[in-house]
């Protein structure tokens, strides 16, 4: 019972975290500012993390571990370089509008990490990109694609997709699936190869 009282209160701490650092930045907030946000003593709260950068840490790579997720469903339930890009995108997506202010933090804050994780979370973005753009070669060896920069495509697809956390008003118009399969047709009709569907 009591691990997971601890539990439950390192996710509260780390949304609370999340919340303070995408609006004022992770700079500019205290551990004195978070402990008093949760509710408990500043002497209590090094209980469950010994640093803010500590916090930080577990935001992005908590974050890490939902984007891993999404792109192993997506190329494990589809063959196909198309559909496997369309769920790539949707699950991105949709993991971004599931945790805004983490997600934020995850794409604006990571700078701020401090070693070995800097380098262990610049691995991971490394090899989350490098699967996609084995997607993207696939897709234009095949002849879906068009012929194309794939480092272009790559910059392209994740400036589009990650700066959904910009967006403060875009799910009041559209849930997180219509935003995910509107963007994911807009940029695959984008790299399409016209010319092989035609034939």
């Amino acid at each position: 019972m009591g691990e997971r009282k601890s539990a439950d209160r390192k996710d509260q701490i780390a949304k609370v975290a999340s919340e303070y650092f995408h609006e004022k930045g992770y700079m500019a907030v205290s551990m004195r500012d978070l402990a008093k946000e949760v509710g408990i003593e500043a002497a209590s709260f090094y209980n469950h993390f010994d640093s803010k950068a500590s916090i930080l840490k577990e935001i992005c790579f908590r974050m890490a571990d939902e984007f891993f997720t999404g792109l192993n469903e997506a190329l494990s339930e589809h063959n196909s370089p198309s559909e496997q890009l369309k769920a790539i995108i949707r699950k991105h997506i949709e993991v971004v509008l599931k945790n805004f202010s983490a997600s934020a933090v995850f794409f604006r804050e990571w700078r701020h990490l401090s070693e070995p994780w800097l380098q262990q979370f610049l691995e991971l973005r490394r090899r989350y990109e490098e699967q996609v753009r084995q997607v993207l070669n696939r897709g234009m060896a095949s002849g879906a694609f068009r012929k194309a920069d794939q480092h272009v495509m790559v910059y392209a697809l994740f400036s589009l997709i990650n700066g959904l956390h910009e967006w403060p008003d875009v799910q009041r118009h559209f849930s997180a699936a219509e935003i995910a399969d509107r963007i994911a047709s807009l940029f695959l009709e984008g790299i399409s190869n016209a010319s092989a569907q035609k034939s």
